[in-house]
């Protein structure tokens, strides 16, 4: 059994693995659980093994060959499980020289997706909870930025649908709110 593969995507700061956690319980309590993946977790696995980098937040400096390289062997491992899962990623990584696809041709080819979402707000929440989270080093972003961030990563995952022509969604995280981004969330996973 294949399972059903969604991709949840969302600028950091924006309280995507927030929803997915709390969406996961309630989904586990239904009787229809979802293993959960973070893309970025494979990659930097393999990228500290190779010595590459000491932190996650370090990822997004990489070169494109090597983030290539680290997306590719990360997309091989996801494939190989079946069942339905949750792959906790980023439509696009901000780099030095511009926007990087977090889910290039190669890994769309190997995920296959049923499903993107993309998990979103106003920007001046995101920048609110990227200040108040001192446990990651984030970019300084202005509300500019990030509003450019959300448009690109919309106008990208609606590339990504045609690629692999899964359906796109997006779940509203306001702050305060969370209970309706996960409703929103579960329903579209159920």
């Amino acid at each position: 059994m294949a399972g059903t593969k969604c991709i949840i995507t969302g600028v950091p700061g924006v309280g995507k693995t927030t929803v997915i956690t709390e969406a996961l319980k309630r989904l586990e309590e239904a009787g229809r659980p979802y293993a959960y993946l973070s893309f970025g977790s494979f990659m930097f696995e393999v990228a500290a093994k190779k010595g590459l980098v000491k932190n996650r937040d370090e990822m997004r400096l990489l070169g494109k060959d090597d983030q290539r390289q680290l997306q590719q062997e990360a997309a091989g491992e996801i494939a190989r499980i079946d069942g339905d899962v949750i792959v906790d990623t980023h439509a696009s990584v901000k780099t030095p020289k511009g926007y990087l696809p977090g889910l290039p041709e190669w890994v769309l080819e190997a995920l296959r997706p049923d499903l993107f979402v993309l998990i979103e707000t106003d920007e001046d929440q995101i920048l609110g909870r990227r200040f108040g989270d001192p446990s990651r080093i984030r970019d300084l972003d202005t509300y500019g930025a990030l509003r450019s961030h959300q448009s690109f990563n919309r106008a990208i995952a609606a590339a990504y649908a045609m690629k692999t022509g899964c359906t796109v969604a997006i779940v509203t995280n306001a702050d305060h709110l969370l209970d309706r981004a996960v409703d929103q969330l579960v329903t579209l996973l159920s």
